[in-house]
């Protein structure tokens, strides 16, 4: 929109470099042009703006295919005012001299133009194409003939319009066909997950075996080894025993042979001292027997007084030395 500018009776108007001014004064053109500036009258001037700069369009509309479906193509039309004169002449940019304000709607009429005209070439490609088809090749397809059939409408050129380029973002099919549609796929992607989760879980279940088999593996490696170690036990404990009892065989043994040895000894001893007592006895008795009886008397008497305990005094009374020395002298008579 143009800037106006309000001055003793008088108007400034300054332009945009993308809006294309003409200005009539008294049926005659007066300025014609891009970014203009200039001073007029209101009341003997007729302003026109035209935009000459690229605009986009988005549209949806609906159309159907050749099995009866209803699909929705969304688009966006990219185009120009290419004749800004011609333009003015075939549609109404007038502005308002005092507030630069259009008079009419210009771009709405063009919208619907371009809406119509896109949305007819569409629908002769969609009435031909299955639901399938539209679907998966309609896109490229609805592009190239709106393209090709709004840059073959006589009626963009007469009108000073020029298409720059043309998009499809989208053609999708009702809700309940679109759900329906897609129900095979998820059931396949729901098939290829659940194929997945089994596999996972078969991987899981044959992880989890080889782990129990390598822990019952490792139990009766552990018990194995186990039953090994009680019968080296075993085998050391009975080989203790029998160490045992044959040091303790020859450790008896040895006490029984010293045992032996020491009662020869002792024998031996007692037999060696009673020959020498029996030696010593019968050499006594033969010294004894070849003795006079009075001597051996005397040796008696000797021997017994060795015996006797210590005698301090003795008191002999008349009849016990009368009674001595009368055995004395009867002892002695026989061998005088």
């Amino acid at each position: 929109m143009a800037d106006i500018i309000k001055r003793f009776g008088w108007r400034h108007l300054r332009a945009a470099p993308t809006a294309h001014i003409r200005h009539h004064r008294s049926g005659q053109l007066t300025h014609d042009g891009p970014g203009l500036s200039f001073w007029f009258r209101p009341l003997a001037a007729a302003l026109s703006e035209v935009p000459v700069d690229d605009r986009e369009l988005a549209m949806t509309f609906h159309a159907r295919t050749v099995d009866f479906q209803d699909v929705a193509v969304q688009a966006t039309v990219t185009y120009r005012i290419a004749d800004p004169g011609v333009a003015a002449e075939r549609l109404d940019f007038s502005v308002d001299p005092d507030t630069g304000v259009w008079r009419g709607a210009p771009l709405e009429q063009l919208a619907t133009l371009l809406t119509e005209s896109a949305q007819q070439h569409a629908l002769e490609v969609l009435a031909r194409t299955p639901l399938a088809a539209a679907l998966a090749e309609g896109v490229p397809a609805v592009r190239e003939r709106v393209l090709q059939g709004l840059r073959e409408e006589p009626r963009l050129p007469a009108t000073g319009i020029e298409i720059v380029a043309v998009r499809v973002m989208a053609v999708r099919p009702e809700p309940e066909v679109e759900r329906a549609l897609r129900t095979p796929a998820r059931e396949l992607i729901q098939q290829e997950a659940d194929r997945a989760t089994y596999e996972r879980r078969a991987v899981a279940v044959e992880r989890e075996r080889a782990i129990a088999e390598n822990e019952l593996a490792s139990q009766i490696e552990l018990a194995r080894r186990e039953e090994r170690l009680v019968e080296q036990r075993g085998a050391n404990s009975r080989r203790e025993a029998e160490e045992k009892a044959a040091a303790d065989a020859v450790r008896v043994g040895a006490e029984a042979e010293r045992a032996v040895r020491l009662a020869q000894a002792e024998a031996e001893g007692a037999r060696a001292v009673g020959e020498a007592r029996a030696q010593a006895q019968a050499a006594w008795l033969r010294v004894h027997g070849d003795v006079d009886v009075a001597v051996l008397r005397a040796l008696t008497g000797t021997r017994l007084a060795e015996n006797l305990p210590r005698i301090d005094s003795v008191t002999v009374s008349p009849d016990v030395l009368t009674g001595l020395l009368a055995r004395l002298g009867a002892g002695q008579e026989p061998g005088a």
